[in-house]
């Protein structure tokens, strides 16, 4: 395993330094690899290295029912910070799950939406709030308000 290593010194309030040692793992890791193997293998792990993660589901979901500005998407999705949005956003357009299209206006518009193949997801991020509806008891007096 090649591992690219990395010392530091944090001085706090002792008059000794402490030292410690952070490693990068290069790209060309076993860990990357045994990922990609793992990817061909189990198909939950391909799913996973696509939508996983704490915001990428979320985005997929709010983008279900139509297209959106980034800001909607951040007014819809109020506790995501704008880096990890924008961060978000890059990874699921080059795993070509949403389409980001440019439109030169003043000033210019970006738009993101479900590819063909993010659409296919729906209706698994459909059931994954069916599950939650009924596995979560918090959301039964959110049903009753709405309805």
């Amino acid at each position: 395993m090649l591992l690219q290593s990395y010392l530091w010194t944090n001085i706090i309030t002792s008059t000794y330094p402490k030292v410690s040692d952070m490693t990068k793992v290069k790209e060309q890791s076993t860990l990357n690899e045994n990922k990609g193997i793992s990817e061909m293998i189990c198909p939950i792990t391909y799913v996973m290295n696509k939508i996983g993660g704490h915001w990428k589901s979320i985005i997929l979901y709010y983008l279900m029912d139509s297209p959106k500005r980034y800001s909607e998407l951040k007014r819809a999705i109020p506790a995501i910070t704008e880096k990890m949005l924008a961060q978000h956003l890059k990874q699921l357009a080059a795993d070509n799950l949403i389409e980001r299209r440019v439109e030169q206006v003043m000033p210019p518009i970006t738009i993101y939406s479900l590819t063909s193949s993010g659409l296919e997801l729906s209706p698994i991020l459909l059931a994954m709030a069916d599950w939650a509806m009924k596995d979560n008891k918090q959301f039964e007096s959110l049903k009753t308000q709405m309805f």
